[in-house]
């Protein structure tokens, strides 16, 4: 029987129960449970057909609620994330974006990192809220940026890396680590710090910068793969690398000076260039003028030798006809340039002998003509 019959409950009618009615209290008094149960059922009778509770309509809700049960499994995965259903807290597969099922809740639930998004750590420094300006600055953080190089220097070193999540490593990123940012930017400093530390000061200052990112960009990935984060470091980039504050116009003057030295070295490198080839060559060529010369005289001294032995030869088979040719050839020899005749006037008393005009005296001397016309001339004259 419904308890609305009942006249207000088991115990009958009237505020009295069954040890009585107690201490009244003069406050409000707080709902009454069987009140509100009361009211839930009359509206629910209510509601269903004929008013009373019946199979049909305890399926109708129970169909409904599975209904509205079994809709709540869908989910969207938007463009930059990837799904991860766990089912009773355990990770059973990965998604991709678009619509996607899973079973309700609490069988199976969803996380959505943004996998496929590229994020951005700096490390040196800190982008910071500036009211004057009214947006963000950047401020330097020497505890993070200052390290020491291989040759005991201090170098400030800031840097960013690009990193993101691999799409086989979400479980492994969602479970492995606590703080992802912060994991990779601790690696992220203990990667350069070692890096730099094997270095000197002057390759990284100047282009060791490509070396020192792929250096450091290996380091991280294999200090994030053994803690098995699904992190995938895609590049380091360093943004300034100069000396401290305190000491960078001296070591300004230091890197002047050190492109002084290099200039004159190599304007004295050129110098050598150009002068020791140029020596070189003319000690060569003297020694080609030397070998020439040398091979001249010996072939000389090898044909006069030749020469006199043939004469001698020919001296030995006739002494008087050779010592004449040899005094008639020494004779022409030695008067064949000479510009007068002379007569021993010996066989006759000068009959014969046609006066000589000296011709030549008279005119105006000209340029020696070849020897072949001088040949010629003085053949004309001693006709």
């Amino acid at each position: 029987m419904p308890w609305k019959n009942q006249g207000g409950g088991p115990w009958g009618a009237g505020p009295k129960g069954p040890w009585g009615s107690g201490p009244q209290s003069a406050g409000p008094r707080p709902p009454d449970l069987e009140d509100l149960l009361r009211r839930g059922q009359d509206r629910l009778q209510q509601m269903m057909p004929g008013g009373y509770f019946s199979g049909i309509g305890i399926a109708i809700i129970l169909l409904v609620a599975l209904v509205i049960w079994g809709l709540s499994g869908f989910f969207r995965v938007q463009s930059e994330e990837l799904g991860v259903v766990l089912r009773f807290g355990k990770h059973v597969r990965t998604v991709q974006p678009g619509l996607n099922y899973h079973l309700p809740y609490p069988i199976e639930s969803v996380l959505l990192p943004k996998a496929l998004r590229v994020s951005t750590i700096s490390i040196g420094m800190s982008l910071i809220e500036d009211p004057a300006r009214r947006g963000r600055t950047t401020r330097d953080v020497p505890e993070e940026s200052l390290m020491l190089t291989g040759d005991e220097n201090i170098v400030d070193v800031d840097f960013a890396v690009l990193w993101r999540i691999k799409p086989d490593g979400v479980g492994d990123y969602l479970f492995n680590i606590q703080n992802p940012e912060g994991t990779v930017k601790a690696v992220a400093e203990s990667a350069m710090r070692e890096v730099v530390g094997r270095a000197n000061i002057q390759p990284i200052l100047t282009g060791a910068r490509t070396t020192t990112e792929a250096g450091v960009q290996d380091l991280m990935q294999k200090t994030l793969d053994s803690y098995g984060s699904g992190i995938l470091v895609q590049q380091v980039q360093m943004q300034k690398v100069d000396p401290p504050a305190q000491v960078i116009d001296a070591f300004r003057d230091v890197q002047a000076a050190r492109a002084d030295l290099e200039r004159l070295q190599n304007e004295a490198q050129t110098y050598a260039n150009r002068v020791i080839p140029d020596a070189r060559g003319r000690a060569a060529q003297i020694l080609q003028v030397a070998e020439g010369y040398q091979q001249q005289a010996i072939a000389e001294a090898k044909g006069q030798s030749a020469r006199f032995l043939k004469v001698y030869d020919e001296y030995r088979k006739a002494p008087d006809v050779t010592r004449q040719r040899i005094y008639l050839e020494t004779m022409e020899r030695v008067l064949g340039g000479a510009e007068k005749l002379i007569h021993d006037g010996g066989g006759s008393s000068g009959q014969g002998v046609v006066p000589f005009l000296p011709l030549s005296e008279l005119t105006p001397r000209r340029q020696p003509a070849p020897a072949a016309g001088q040949a010629q001339q003085q053949s004309g004259v001693t006709r």
